[in-house]
């Protein structure tokens, strides 16, 4: 992914890793207000300014403020360690099909091109990373500062691309180089949240998975990608599709805020497949 379009000022580092790994405590609560909806990209733009922060919006939560009671009872004996509360968005994968406008070429690192796509496509798989092309093909980010690419308008940066074994990366590949997964995977940063950590968001715990498929979420999330506006105190859920993410939406709209818990029993399945 490589994941969140809407610039923000970074927010200040609370839960920074100790000397010896781990998260951070917590116990320093962020006053950074959640703003807007944002999406997830590869990297950042080298030398990008950052823009003055927008007002917050209404009925949101603070970052790094303790739970509510709701929060913490949303899923009795859970146990683990809260962190505190996040800023939380969603992401999916963008399909060519569902696309349409005039033709871009999506460029592989070596300046050949891979296909031409609707502009449309073009615009959305740049900045959340991964998408799958109508004959089927996955392709995923490749690198950054490519002369030949288009740039992506949402990020200003010139991306190529490479083709991916759909069978082995059918939602594309994350940043720690495996295959993401809807309704698994977050994005995260990492020096907050390592790469691996499996997170409990209790209050995902029951949401639907949307589109009337599969059972409801359970709340458990493991940490397998990072974004270019994923810093600090944020947590960007991956649902794979847009009836997923809108089901989601609907729940818990982006940027209320989420309880991150991590060590919750709720999620030892996560922990033990690792």
């Amino acid at each position: 992914m490589i994941a969140t379009a809407r610039v923000r000022r970074l927010l200040p580092c609370a839960l920074l890793l100790s000397a010896c790994g781990g998260w951070g405590s917590g116990s320093k609560w962020v006053e950074q207000p959640l703003v807007e909806d944002e999406r997830s990209v590869a990297s950042p733009p080298p030398g990008a300014a950052e823009p003055p922060p927008r007002a917050p919006r209404p009925g949101s939560r603070t970052l790094g403020a303790p739970p509510s009671s709701s929060a913490s009872s949303a899923a009795p004996g859970a146990g683990g360690r809260v962190l505190g509360t996040f800023r939380n968005t969603y992401y999916d994968f963008p399909r060519e099909s569902d696309h349409a406008g005039a033709p871009v070429a999506l460029m592989n690192a070596s300046c050949a091109p891979i296909a031409h796509v609707p502009r449309g496509f073009y615009e959305a798989v740049c900045v959340q990373g991964s998408g799958v092309l109508r004959r089927g093909q996955t392709v995923s980010f490749a690198k950054r500062d490519c002369a030949c690419a288009e740039i992506c308008p949402r990020t200003s940066q010139k991306i190529c691309f490479e083709e991916l074994d759909a069978k082995a990366f059918p939602f594309g590949r994350g940043a720690a180089g495996t295959p993401i997964r809807p309704m698994h995977t977050i994005a995260a940063d990492t020096s907050v949240l390592p790469m691996g950590t499996v997170v409990y968001i209790p209050e995902l715990d029951g949401a639907p998975r949307g589109g009337g498929s599969g059972e409801p979420l359970d709340g458990c999330f493991v940490v397998e990608d990072r974004g270019l506006r994923v810093k600090g105190e944020h947590v960007d859920i991956f649902t794979g599709h847009p009836l997923h993410t809108a089901a989601l939406e609907q729940r818990l709209p982006s940027n209320h805020g989420v309880t991150v818990v991590v060590e919750a029993p709720r999620c030892a399945h996560l922990a033990a497949a690792r």
